[in-house]
């Protein structure tokens, strides 16, 4: 099992690794800078929501 960053851990302007919804079923991820936190709960075991300054949402995976 992977073990994804929890809320506490990512902050804005965090460059991050997500996977997009469209893309859950191929893994592929999109690197980007965090704009807002969308996820208020600590952990989630999809991985934290976020929104990228590119506008992009998506689950993070890593932290870059």
């Amino acid at each position: 099992m992977r073990n994804t960053p929890s809320r506490n851990e990512i902050t804005i302007g965090m460059n991050v690794q997500i996977v997009q919804k469209h893309d859950q079923h191929t893994g592929a991820l999109t690197d980007g800078k965090v704009r807002k936190i969308l996820t208020s709960s600590n952990f989630h075991p999809h991985g934290i929501k976020v929104e990228l300054e590119n506008g992009e949402i998506g689950r993070v995976q890593n932290i870059v």
